[in-house]
């Protein structure tokens, strides 16, 4: 596929699934225009970067659709002062969009492969306010401080206290919840040192966090 066709392939994903699923903050069209999901898709899929689907990443692992990308992006309203706790590094892209948009991302993967990989692929695009972290991040990532946002891609099976702890007040947390065929993707809000709210965005599938704890119920 050509450069030109990459450009208009990602024009059509904008318009034809991102806008019509209720996404209408320009800063996140505008800038799912902007970076090529296609660099960051495994080489071999690159012509799959643009449908409707979670793409394959390997160890079970996939970035999921464009629109569920950017439906998150608009709920987490991420601002330029924002530091950023990216879980689930995965192919990179959705921690570039996370860093084009806030002041600084730090991003963990448990696969070492995925960290290096994505590590290649924002330096390629000059993106640098990243630090990328190889570790176990399901109950949180306290050793980097506490975040205004929280960046989930792989699903809970339950909303815990574990990654919670680690959200700054008036942070905000994006987390896909359940176990398959029903999961509900959630903001949540902190809006005091015990006080949190709640707010059901969409259903979706996402493969679970690896991980995933299952206890300390978190009962808003």
């Amino acid at each position: 596929m050509t450069n030109m066709n990459f450009e208009h392939a990602r024009r059509n994903m904008v318009e034809q699934q991102i806008r019509t699923w209720d996404v209408f903050d320009e800063r996140v069209l505008d800038l799912m225009l902007e970076v090529p999901r296609e660099d960051f898709v495994p080489q071999a899929l690159r012509s799959l970067a643009f449908n409707d689907m979670a793409v394959p990443l390997g160890h079970g692992e996939v970035m999921m659709q464009p629109k569920v990308e950017a439906r998150m992006l608009q709920a987490l309203n991420v601002r330029p002062t924002d530091t950023i706790l990216d879980i689930g590094t995965g192919s990179g892209y959705v921690t570039a969009l996370l860093a084009r948009l806030g002041k600084h991302v730090f991003s963990v993967d448990i696969h070492a492969d995925f960290v290096e990989s994505a590590g290649t692929r924002l330096a390629s695009h000059g993106i640098d306010n990243v630090t990328l972290d190889t570790g176990d991040a399901a109950r949180g990532w306290g050793r980097r401080g506490t975040f205004d946002i929280i960046a989930v891609t792989g699903s809970l099976p339950e909303l815990t206290e574990d990654i919670r702890k680690d959200l700054n007040i008036g942070g905000r947390m994006f987390a896909v919840i359940g176990r398959e065929p029903v999961m509900e993707a959630y903001l949540v809000t902190r809006l005091g040192r015990d006080d949190w709210q709640k707010e059901a965005l969409f259903e979706t599938v996402v493969p679970p966090l690896t991980n995933a704890p299952e206890s300390h119920h978190f009962v808003l």
